[in-house]
């Protein structure tokens, strides 16, 4: 079968997830309840973890964990300048300050080396990003900064990733999830946090519902109306009911569904390795990546004539992501240079990524795959004749 397109994402809910949704709504209860409650449990058991929330967003999941850990104004969270913005951003809505590091040129993930040059006395948290799917050095990066301050990892791109056979959420005060439209495990807009802490899991099941002493589902019990308090600071991050009910399914089938990523990728890795003009980042040793993204890069004033290009083939591209100390917020707010963070300035300029996801079929990814090389080899040949 031939295609003439390729989209960047084909989500794969089914009449099943339907189902669910549709149980859910015949019951009086659609906000944050039941089912909410046993998708937690069932993040709990996968992760071999005490505590997991569900909330709306991964963003205000690391809202909510930040204002429970009562990280605020006059306080320092040092993330990568190579991420998406909303790692930033996260620190900034809670009234601290990012301090930006540099990642590595190889990997791309956070250089633990830098964190532990960036810490002053006024360092309360890092936000570490496995990126791509690939897990940052917990342990390690522990070790480096010792217990008082605090980790979240940033595992918006990581649910089912491993380095050195554990996951997310062990070596750390908490682990975010993303559940958004294109995450390999979805529920359109939606997150979680995990902890090992009762006391960080208590104060986030406050903060998750606006600082409030009881949610919806327990304010209500029984028909019978209890009064609340609102004992902290908090944000509106709880997931409902009619959301969760797509998950229990997806994180069943989640290593399974992995399994075909790594061989899409592969293939990938395999047609444009060595590859004239691209660059593939490296596979860290030991480590299970989840391969959300297939990310490429090719030379920075090239970078938007092959997107553009790819795109006209019909073939869902985009950018993950610009570095965030060039975006125009972060730059004039704190006199950001793009030198200052070169590894995260050049990838930034030079990535692309491509369409990653299972129910991506064979022909349509050698379709993509036939497309991209001949746009790299004319865009070559076109630079030996100038020359």
């Amino acid at each position: 079968m031939k295609h003439e397109s390729v989209p960047f994402f084909r989500h794969n809910l089914s009449e099943a997830d339907a189902a669910s949704i549709a149980k859910v709504m015949q019951s009086p209860f659609i906000t944050t309840g039941a089912v909410t409650r046993q998708t937690q449990s069932l993040m709990c058991e996968y992760f071999q973890i005490s505590h997991a929330k569900l909330t709306n967003s991964w963003t205000n999941g690391a809202v909510a964990t930040l204002l429970a850990l009562n990280i605020g104004p006059g306080d320092e969270v040092i993330v990568p300048a190579m991420t998406f913005v909303a790692t930033a951003n996260v620190v900034e809505l809670v009234g601290a300050v990012p301090i930006f590091v540099d990642v590595h040129a190889d990997d791309l993930l956070i250089d633990i080396g830098a964190v532990a040059g960036a810490l002053t006395p006024r360092t309360r948290a890092v936000i570490p990003v496995h990126l791509y799917g690939q897990m940052v050095d917990i342990a390690s990066l522990r070790e480096r900064i010792g217990p008082d301050i605090a980790i979240i990892e940033d595992a918006a791109h990581c649910f089912e990733g491993m380095l050195s056979g554990t996951r997310p959420g062990q070596f750390s005060d908490a682990a975010i999830f993303s559940f958004y439209a294109t995450k390999n495990v979805t529920c359109g807009e939606g997150g979680a946090v995990i902890t090992r802490s009762e006391k960080l899991a208590l104060a986030l099941d406050r903060t998750t519902i606006h600082g409030m002493s009881a949610g919806a589902d327990r304010r209500f019990s029984g028909n019978v109306y209890r009064h609340w308090d609102m004992e902290q600071l908090g944000t509106k991050a709880n997931l409902p009911d009619l959301l969760a009910a797509v998950l229990p399914a997806q994180i069943a089938q989640v290593d399974e569904r992995r399994v075909e990523r790594q061989r899409l990728a592969n293939r990938y890795r395999s047609a444009f390795s060595n590859y004239p003009m691209v660059r593939l980042v490296n596979q860290v040793p030991g480590a299970v990546s989840a391969e959300h993204l297939f990310p490429i890069g090719v030379p920075e004033d090239l970078r938007d004539l092959v997107l553009r290009k790819i795109n006209d083939a019909n073939i869902g591209t985009t950018v993950n992501y610009r570095s965030v100390h060039q975006t125009k917020f972060y730059r004039q707010k704190y006199d950001l240079k793009p030198e200052d963070f070169p590894v995260s300035r050049e990838w930034g300029e030079c990535t692309l990524s491509l369409p990653l996801f299972p129910g991506l079929l064979d022909d349509e990814q050698e379709y993509l795959i036939e497309n991209v090389q001949s746009i790299l080899h004319e865009i070559c040949n076109e630079l030996e004749c100038k020359k």
